[in-house]
C-alpha cells in the first residue's frame, strides 16, 4: 500500500486545531440544552443544521474546493455518514444525559487515540516516537483533568457511550481521509442532512417531540459551528497532513471543551488543570514542530 504523502504541516494544523475549537466548545454547549430535547433528536438537530446550513453556505458564497464524488467514494461516504453522522452524535448525547459537561469533553481524548491507532495498523499511515509522546502528553492532561475531583466523573453508562461514540468517530476520521480529495462542504451538507433525517425520524417514530422553537434554533446554530464549520476544517487537514496527525491536533477538543464546560458552570480552577493544560500544548508543539512531517519524510 503506497504510502501518505504529508502537505503543509502548519496549515493543516491550524484547520485542524480551529476544527478542534468549534467541536470542542459544542459538546458544552449541546448539554446546556440536553436537558429538554431527546437525545436522538437533539442529535438530529445538530447535524440537520450542520448539513443545511453548510449546504447553503456551499451554494451561494464557497467556489468548489475539491473533486466531485464519484462511485468509488460512495462507501466511504456512506460509513461517515452512519458512523460520524448518525451513530456518533446519538451516542454522545445519550453520554451526555447522565455525565457532565466537562467530564463528557474530557472523555472525547479517546477519538483522537482511536483515529491515530486505526490510521496507523490499518491504514499504515507514517508514525514516529515525536507523535506518540505528543499524543501521551495530551492523553495524560486529559486523564489529570477527569481526576481532578468526584464531580468531573462520569457515570458508568454514560461513560462509556461517549467513549462509543469515540470509536464511531476514529472510524468516520480515517473513512472520511479517504475521500478528503471530495469538496469538503459537499461531504458536510450530504453528511449532516442525511444524518440528521435520519436521526429526527427515528426520534419522532420513538415518540420524541419537537423542541421550542428557541431550543432548536440553538441546536441548529450549534450544529452548524461545531460539526459543519467543524467538519470542513477537518477535511481540509486531512489533505495536508493524514489521519493520524490530524486526530492528534484535535485530541486538544476535549481540553476546549472542558475548560467551557468549567466557566458555564461556575467551576474553580486548580493547579491539576494547568498541569493539564501546560501537558496538552506541549503535545500540540511537539506535533507542530515535527521535523519529519515538514520534509514529507515520516517514519512509518
Amino acid at each position: 500500500m503506497a504510502k501518505f504523502k504529508l502537505g503543509d504541516v502548519k496549515r493543516g494544523g491550524a484547520f485542524a486545531l480551529v476544527s478542534a475549537l468549534l467541536f470542542g466548545a459544542s459538546t458544552p454547549a449541546a448539554k446546556a440544552i440536553i436537558g429538554g430535547v431527546h437525545p436522538l433528536m437533539l442529535a438530529g438537530l445538530l447535524y440537520l443544521g450542520s448539513g443545511c446550513g453548510v449546504a447553503i453556505v456551499r451554494l451561494t458564497a464557497l467556489k468548489s474546493a475539491g473533486a466531485a464524488l464519484k462511485r468509488a467514494d460512495m462507501p466511504w461516504l456512506a460509513a461517515t455518514v452512519f458512523f460520524g453522522g448518525a451513530l456518533g452524535p446519538a451516542l454522545l448525547m445519550f453520554g451526555l444525559t447522565s455525565t457532565s459537561g466537562s467530564a463528557a469533553s474530557l472523555l472525547l481524548t479517546l477519538e483522537g487515540v482511536f483515529t491515530a491507532v486505526i490510521a496507523w495498523i490499518v491504514f499504515k499511515e507514517p508514525f514516529n516516537r515525536r507523535i506518540g509522546w505528543g499524543m501521551l502528553a495530551i492523553f495524560i492532561g486529559a486523564v489529570l483533568l477527569a481526576m481532578r475531583g468526584p464531580g468531573g466523573h462520569a457515570a458508568l453508562v454514560g461513560g462509556f457511550a461517549v467513549a462509543g461514540a469515540c470509536l464511531c468517530w476514529a472510524i468516520d476520521n480515517n473513512c472520511t481521509s479517504k475521500i478528503a480529495h471530495v469538496d469538503a462542504p459537499t461531504l458536510a451538507s450530504i453528511k449532516g442532512i442525511v444524518a440528521g433525517v435520519a436521526n429526527i425520524t427515528l426520534a419522532l417514530i420513538f415518540g420524541a417531540q419537537l423542541p421550542p422553537v428557541a431550543t432548536a434554533g440553538s441546536a441548529l446554530t450549534i450544529g452548524l459551528l461545531g460539526h459543519g464549520a467543524s467538519l470542513v476544517l477537518f477535511v481540509f487537514a486531512l489533505r495536508e497532513i493524514g489521519a493520524a496527525r490530524t486526530g492528534a491536533y484535535y485530541s486538544t477538543a476535549p481540553f476546549i471543551g472542558a475548560v467551557i464546560g468549567l466557566a458555564f458552570l461556575h467551576e474553580p480552577w486548580s493547579i491539576t488543570l494547568i498541569i493539564a493544560g501546560i501537558l496538552m500544548a506541549v503535545g500540540v508543539w511537539l506535533h507542530l514542530t515535527e521535523p519529519d512531517a515538514r520534509s514529507g519524510q515520516g517514519a512509518s
